[in-house]
Order: structure tokens, then sequence, then C-alpha cells
């Protein structure tokens, strides 16, 4: 390999011309002939036989190419942006100019990690309500937990909306059965809204032992698209009829649902916790304004390539969660009337935002000299080993030790921006004038 030459672009961006030698590609051609003839039947050869100078001579003299430079490229960039000590942020746009027995040279467009300064990351103003609780807050998280703590018991007579109903249910469309339309023994609290609009409705008034049939109408905007919008009939039996007993609110709950022995230890630590969770959700509010001031203050050309990677990296990862919930990207974009190109498009705030905080906060890492030790690394592995019931060694191979490092040394920093911002009382709203008689 030898890069030629590199030509600086404007935003970042950068030109590299790199070739590879004839003993390479050569090497590389090879490996493309003993992977591919296999495949290649030539007449008065046997499947697989034929010498790579026949199939050259039929087929032409760049039969093999494209596998060659596939197998040979990237190692040719690594080595190159090594060479030119380059940080290089983006996928290459590839372009072969010279190719041949003698090997090739290609050029590669890439983009480069900017240097950017931040104007302004101390100091900064931002609005911070001082956080407090309420009575009917603390209530309303008890009745919760209470909620949760409920025993169902068989109840004598019609089901009501709250009852649990356990039942056997199959689907129909067009008096067919379909895939995903039945089970049996199962629990469906009435007015969850766990199933279809309709159904859970057409259960009330039914009794243990009761058959139904009902008819529903799948929403238009179901997940499963072979059924959005149907017609559906399910049929089934309702095996029994269960009603929730909610625990009373005393000290024996208190003691079942927490590690405090009375209702005044468990509201009080209830209250405690509400409040923590209530202020680190306006520390978190009050570093995010803080940021958004902070990266309005950038100097620099950032290059687009940028933002479309990690545009590109938001929606694998937006993919993944909902495929996770049995919804594939494909049927979301149906569902919500959006084709991939503006899908793509709403990532692209999201995606600047991202690049543009990580970039300021590095560039303010490295200049307050800030540095993360070998034994805070090692404490926040074992704290998520602990947290996610894991080794250690295990947590170390999902989450290399150079990420881990970047994550928190990012945290040390907003800490820093955060403990030199401002923190000013949210402007009182105007109340509107009266109109004049």
């Amino acid at each position: 390999m030898s890069l030629k030459n590199v030509e600086k672009l404007e935003k970042s961006m950068a030109m590299l011309e790199i070739s590879v030698d004839k003993e390479t590609f050569e090497a590389a051609v090879q490996a493309a002939y003993r992977k591919n003839v296999g495949k290649i039947q030539i007449k008065g050869f046997r499947k697989g036989k034929a010498p790579r100078q026949m199939i050259e001579k039929i087929y032409g003299k760049d039969v093999f190419y494209e596998d060659a430079i596939e197998a040979t490229y990237p190692a040719a960039l690594e080595a190159a942006y090594e060479e030119a000590k380059l940080d290089v942020v983006s996928r290459p746009e590839l372009s072969i100019k010279e190719i041949g027995e003698d090997g090739y040279t290609f050029t590669a467009k890439v983009a480069l990690k900017p240097e950017i300064t931040v104007a302004q990351y101390k100091g900064l103003e931002a609005e911070y309500t001082e956080p407090a609780i309420t009575d009917e807050e603390v209530d309303a998280e008890i009745e919760a937990r209470r909620q949760r703590s409920a025993r169902l018991e068989d109840k004598e007579g019609a089901a009501e909306l709250g009852d649990t109903v356990i039942i056997d249910y199959e689907g129909f469309v067009d008096g067919k059965a379909f895939d995903g339309g039945k089970a049996e023994k199962h629990n469906l609290k009435l007015g969850s809204g766990q199933f279809i609009p309709g159904f859970e409705d057409q259960l009330v008034g039914k009794v243990a032992g009761e058959e139904y049939e009902l008819v529903v109408t799948f929403p238009t905007e179901y997940h499963a698209e072979e059924l959005a919008g149907k017609e559906a009939t399910f049929k089934g039996i309702v095996h029994s009829v269960k009603v929730e007993i909610l625990p009373e609110l005393d000290d024996d709950f208190a003691s079942e649902v927490s590690e405090f022995d009375t209702m005044e230890e468990y509201k009080k630590d209830t209250a405690d916790k509400l409040l923590e969770s209530k202020k680190r959700s306006a520390e978190d509010a009050f570093e995010n304004a803080l940021l958004e001031k902070m990266i309005a203050t950038i100097e620099g050309d950032i290059p687009e390539a940028m933002y479309e990677s990690q545009a590109e990296s938001i929606m694998q990862d937006y993919a993944y969660r909902m495929q996770a919930q049995g919804i594939t990207l494909e049927n979301y974009l149906k569902i919500t009337g959006m084709d991939m190109a503006a899908f793509r498009d709403s990532m692209k705030p999201q995606a600047e935002r991202q690049v543009k905080t990580t970039l300021a906060l590095e560039y303010v890492a490295k200049v307050e000299g800030l540095t993360v030790s070998a034994e805070e690394i090692d404490a926040e592995f074992a704290k998520m080993a602990e947290q996610y019931g894991m080794e250690v060694e295990r947590i170390k191979e999902l989450l290399p030790t150079e990420s881990m490092e970047h994550d928190l040394l990012m945290q040390k920093t907003v800490k820093l921006i955060a403990e030199a911002g401002v923190k000013v009382a949210p402007k009182a709203e105007e109340a509107p004038a009266a109109d004049a008689e």
C-alpha cells in the first residue's frame, strides 16, 4: 500500500489517493479465483476445475477484480489513515482511478473530526425550579403500589369493568384462523385496553363457564398489516371471573412492600424517593439547557457526514427497539405514513445535537485537562456488574474500556459545566391584559 496524496478540503473533508501494489493485488485476485472457481462452468473442464487464465480469457481480465478490491481496500485505507494521522469520522466515498495487473489506485473522500472551539461553557444561565412534592403525589404513589399488590379472588355473578376474566379465545378473519389469534387460560382485566377496542366491553356481563362469540374490527393502524382494518370474530369460553381485593393501607401493608414496619415510615420513605427523583429530573433539565446554550457558541465547521452517520445510528437503534416490541421498521413507516427519507430527516435534529454536544464536551475536557483514572473505570464496571447481575469480565466484553472511559469523561465534563452554571428562577407568566370596557 502507498499513500500517494492527501488533499484537505473545506468543512473538515479530505481526499486521499491510495495505491495497492502488484504483489498484494495479485494475491487477492488469486484468492478471488479460488473462492469463485467452484461456481464457474467452462466447456471442456469439470465444474470448479477451469484454470484461471481460461476464465479470464472468456470473461475478461477483470473478472476477479471486484472481489480482490473488496478484500484489499479496507487494510489500505486503515494504513493510509494511520500514516497521514487522520481522525476519520465517516465512511469513505471510494472511486477507482486506475486498475490493472500492476495493482490499482483509488481515491477516498472522508470526513475528518473537526477542530472546533467553544466560546462559552462557564457561567451559562438556565432556568431551574426547586423541586417539591405534595401529599397527593405521595398518596398516588402508594395507591399505585397498593394496586400492584392486589390479589384475585373468584367472583360469583357477571363480570364487570375492573374484574379479571380467565378466558380461552380464538380469532377468525373471513372464517379463517390467523397467527397469534389463539390462547388458553389468558388473564384479561376488563377495561385495561390490553385487547383491541370492543373486545373487553363485550365480555362485560359474562359469567364463569359461559361460551361467547364476539365481533370486533382491528384498527386501521394495527401493527400486523394483514389484520389492519379487518373485521374479526372471536370465539371462546370464560373459565372464571375474578375480582381484585386491595390490601388495607396499614402497617402490615408497609412491612409487606418495604423494609419498614409502619405506614408512617413507609410514607416518609416514599416521599423522600419521589423528591429525589424530581431533583434528578430538575438537574437533568438544567444540564440539558446549559448544553443547548453551550453548543450554540461552537465555532468551526462540522462536516455534514458526521450528522448523517449519527442519524443512521439513531435509526438503527430505533429499529432495534421497535423490533423488540414485535414491530418492523417497514410496518412502522406504513402506520405513520412516512417513507425512509422522511424518517431519516426526522432523525437529523437529534443527530445534530448529539454530534455537537459530544464535540463540545470533548473540547471542554481537553481545555480543562480532565481525565478518568483506571480506578474510576474499574469502579464503574463493578457497579454495572452488580446492577445487572453479571460478571465484570462479561460487562467488559459488551462495553469496551475505551467506551467506558469516554462515557465517564463526558459525565465529568457535564458536571463541571453544571457546577459553573447559574440557576435562575423561571419568569413568571404575565397575566393577559383585561379587555377595556
